[in-house]
């Protein structure tokens, strides 16, 4: 699974406002520390303001900055609203002869939702701490990456 540049844009934006959350950031300033152009960064903004995942202020002494609720938002449900809900295999819009015997399309919507359910074990504020702190998480989580992805 691979997210698209809107969810790693978002997640990339939620974290640098967790790590102050105290404090208000101007869309240029993001955009320049994280190196995004400031046009996505606004689209993206807007979309988390909507949600409620961020306090948006307008004018002079304006920015965005984490709502103080959104840092307990479950991770794998953040991910989901931000990818939209897209399909990872999407066979009708396209003539393919092995539709009628392949099942890859069946497979992939329950491996995603595990994905999901995975990362809902998280909170965003958890993924700041980078599972440091726990280290019985820490060693499951590397023990199913080995699983994934044996060196």
């Amino acid at each position: 699974m691979q997210l698209n540049k809107f969810t790693d844009y978002g997640l990339r934006l939620l974290m640098y406002l967790i790590k102050s959350s105290d404090q208000l950031h101007t869309i240029a300033q993001v955009a320049h520390d994280l190196h995004i152009s400031e046009n996505h960064l606004v689209k993206v903004s807007h979309f988390l303001a909507q949600q409620g995942w961020i306090i948006s202020t307008r004018g002079k002494g304006g920015g965005i900055r984490i709502h103080p609720e959104a840092m307990y938002l479950p991770i794998g449900e953040v991910i989901r609203t931000l990818e939209h809900d897209e399909k990872v295999i999407d066979c009708l819009g396209i003539e393919c002869n092995l539709r009628r015997d392949c099942h890859l399309k069946s497979l992939f919507p329950l491996a995603i939702e595990q994905c999901y359910q995975y990362l809902n074990q998280y909170q965003l504020k958890d993924a700041w701490r980078a599972l440091a702190n726990e280290p019985s998480k820490l060693t499951q989580h590397n023990n199913l990456i080995q699983t994934i992805n044996p060196s």
